[in-house]
């Protein structure tokens, strides 16, 4: 769950340098949607594509379930023949306005990579 003891500075500095890695990986930073596709296509584990623009918005819907199962809110239910992961909703994530909703989507990002290291 969110950390209640890290201030916004630590949170901002966390996110900075997750992003400075990834910028130098990729030649440049990426936004929140590059990110979801990324974790899609990492959680897919079929290689980088090419994928259709359905298969992109499936990747980044399989980003957000798996980020947020980091909390509990989803869990993996199956894996399809194909390989594509598939998750069920365990309770509701709780409404928050758009700038918490960035915020607690970029904390379980940086919580993603964290356990992928």
């Amino acid at each position: 769950m969110l950390d209640p003891q890290e201030t916004e500075a630590q949170f901002e500095q966390r996110w900075w340098e997750l992003m400075n890695q990834l910028r130098q990986r990729f030649g440049k930073k990426p936004d929140l949607n590059a990110l979801l596709l990324l974790i899609g296509v990492q959680e897919l584990g079929q290689g980088a594509g090419p994928f259709t623009k359905e298969q992109k918005q499936d990747l980044m819907h399989i980003a957000t379930c798996r980020l947020f199962s980091l909390s509990g809110y989803y869990e993996l239910e199956r894996v399809d023949e194909d390989g594509w992961p598939h998750y069920r909703l365990v309770h509701p994530v709780p409404f928050a306005n758009l700038k918490e909703q960035e915020r607690m989507l970029k904390w379980h990002i940086l919580e993603y990579f964290d356990t992928q290291e």
